[in-house]
Order: C-alpha cells, then structure tokens, then sequence
C-alpha cells in the first residue's frame, strides 16, 4: 500500500482551499474547547463492511487520552429480510447497541426535519460516513463544523458511485485503493485527503477486496484525523475530466456468456461474487437424453489455450493438474471453472463435481447467450 495522488487529481483549487480555511478558522475558533474535551464524531453506515469501521472507531476513542467521542450513529431503519421476512436491524445498528453507543438515528431520508433537528441537537464536530446508503442533503452537510469525511473504496475520481469494487474488478484494473475525502453534494466528488493504492494479482474477489480496502480506510482515516481537528489537512481536488462510475449490481448480469473470451468471464466472476453472484447452463448426459443443470460459479481462472482439446466447442472437460472443468468461450479462450455450486447442494471444487458426474458427458448450453 502506498500513499498517492496520480493521475485525476488537480492542483489544490479554489474550493479545496475555501474549505481548508474554514478548517482552519473553526480549530482555532475552537482551540480552548480542543484542549479540553473531545470532538463530538457521529458515524454514517449500514452493512457489515461499515460496522467493522464503527468498531475501529469506537476503539480509538477509548484510548487514554482519546480525540473524539462517538457521539451517535445513523444507520438505515430496519428492513425485512430472509423467506419469513424478518424485520432484521443493519449490522451497524446491532454493533452499536453492542458498543453502548446513543442516539442510534434510523432515518428513512437524510433531509427528513425531524432527522436534522435530532442531529442538530448532538451538535456534531465532524461526521464519517461508510457505505450509509442515502443521499445527504445541504441542510445535513452544513451541521458538522469540521466537515463530513467518507471512505471510499476505489482510487477517486475512478469509479465513482454505489459500487466500486465490483466495477473495477469487473474491467480488470490492475491497481485499486481506498480514498478518504470530504462529503459534497455530488456522489463522491469532494475534495480528497488520503489514498491508498493496492495492486491486483487477478485472484481478488469483491467480498474479501471490499472489506479489505474498507479495513485499510478506516485506519488512513484515523491516520489523518489529526491534521483535521488542527486544520492542517493537504486537500486535492478531484478531476472532473477523469471520472468513472460504478453503477449498482443487478440480477440480470449474473449469467454468464461464454461467447465472450475467458478473461470478460473471469473478472465477471470476480466482480460479482457474493452477490448476485455468477451462473451457467449446461447439460449432463447424452443429447438424447440429457438433462439441463443449472451451476453457481464460485471461483475461475483463466486457462492456456493449448492442451484440454475438445472435439466439440460446447463440451466440458475436466483439467486435472489445475482441478478445474474447461470452458472453450466463443474465441478459443479457455475459462477454468474451480468451484461451482449444483442446485440444492453446497459449493464443491471442480473435481468433485466432475467425479459426481459418474462419466456422463458435461457441456455447456447451446444456445448463444
């Protein structure tokens, strides 16, 4: 991991520095109270990802001589989730009545009256935001005197938006990192505080990246918390010209398409893991009497095209020096697939699914898709 401002960044522009001198202004404004008592943080999240952050930060601020105190947490109402449709609370929602931390703020939308009349009253210094999930309006941003800091899991201005894991995997970038940056209006265009780089071997999938990124945010974060309380931050604007966007995942991509090559199918899988996670047709058995199975695809890697040789584009060997069942893809690429999922029955490495087989022929759906 490094520290960086490359390519998207500009020089330190008339906003960044408006924003630093009002930093600035409002430490020394509050320089007595500094030294006196902590900064008043309220934290901003919903998933799991967002609630292992809440925990570095509660941690932090019970050192001995601590900076700030957690203050409140605002996370999304609770939601039915599972068959029954349990109404289930966030993970950040339980971690902080685990953390005995109030008011725990559930609001429908940010810019809800009530909702900023209770923020108004915790009277927050700063605010730090991870994965929340809701737009936050002016009338929001304009309460915390040190501003709104947000974790954000790509190198910014690139993949701006509500995934930017998966995206970035998904076009096969070989370098990723974590960005911390101030709150604006516009999704995750403010100015930038902290990058950290991470290079990609290929492997990396979006649950394990994710969290990883997010883990090493949390701790640049805390890093650069100094420099904000004393208004000293070195803030760089972003690069319009340069964005990307990371729009949501949806459940009409998971299907796989082996008409395209081995490494679109690869960083697919990649990108898509966990949810809504990847999937193929096949069939087993003869053609006369085949029968149409339908497997998850849990991990890949993309084959040498020589060796493997099928007599037919469509059928499915099993590499066993690679333990991986071989998809020829539409260009002659060679998708190895390492574990799949059969329906009703665990994730299975290729090798074991391929001995369940029972040598009956496999192949993949005929049909283009």
């Amino acid at each position: 991991m490094s520290v960086a401002f490359g390519l998207g960044y500009t020089s330190f522009s008339r906003s960044a520095r408006r924003l630093s001198r009002y930093c600035r202004h409002s430490s020394r404004r509050l320089i007595v109270a500094a030294r006196s008592a902590p900064k008043r943080v309220v934290f901003l999240g919903t998933p799991q990802i967002a609630a292992n952050v809440l925990k570095k930060l509660y941690a932090a601020s019970k050192q001995s001589k601590p900076e700030y105190e957690l203050c409140a947490v605002v996370t999304q109402p609770p939601a039915s989730q599972g068959r029954k449709r349990v109404l289930t609370k966030s993970p950040v929602h339980i971690v902080a009545e685990q953390l005995g931390i109030s008011p725990i703020l559930t609001p429908v939308r940010a810019g809800e009256q009530d909702f900023i009349d209770s923020m108004t009253h915790v009277h927050p210094d700063l605010c730090i935001t991870t994965a929340y999930g809701k737009f936050l309006p002016q009338k929001f941003l304009d309460l915390p005197k040190f501003g709104t800091l947000n974790i954000h899991p790509s190198l910014l201005p690139h993949y701006r938006g509500a995934a930017p894991v998966p995206r970035a995997l998904e076009a096969g970038v070989e370098k990723t990192g974590v960005t911390i940056l101030y709150t604006v209006l516009k999704m995750d265009a403010g100015p930038i505080v902290a990058v950290k780089e991470r290079e990609l071997d290929g492997s990396e999938q979006t649950p394990e990246l994710l969290e990883e990124l997010v883990d090493v945010g949390a701790d640049t974060l805390l890093n650069v918390l100094p420099s904000i309380w004393e208004g000293s931050a070195q803030m760089c604007e972003q690069d319009d010209s340069q964005a990307s966007h990371a729009p949501k995942l949806s459940k009409d991509e998971a299907r796989l398409s082996f008409t395209e090559n081995a490494i679109l199918n690869h960083n697919k899988v990649r990108a898509l893991a966990g949810w809504p996670g990847t999937w193929a047709d096949f069939s087993v058995g003869e053609s006369d009497n085949a029968e149409a199975i339908r497997l998850k695809i849990g991990k890949t890697t993309v084959l040498r095209r020589e060796g493997g040789i099928c007599f037919d584009i469509h059928d499915v060997s099993h590499d066993a020096e690679k333990n991986a069942l071989v998809i020829t893809c539409g260009d002659g690429s060679r998708l190895g697939l390492l574990t799949v999922q059969p329906p009703g029955k665990r994730l299975m490495d290729a090798g074991s699914f391929w001995n369940g087989l029972r040598g009956r022929p496999l192949q993949r759906k005929r049909l283009p898709y």
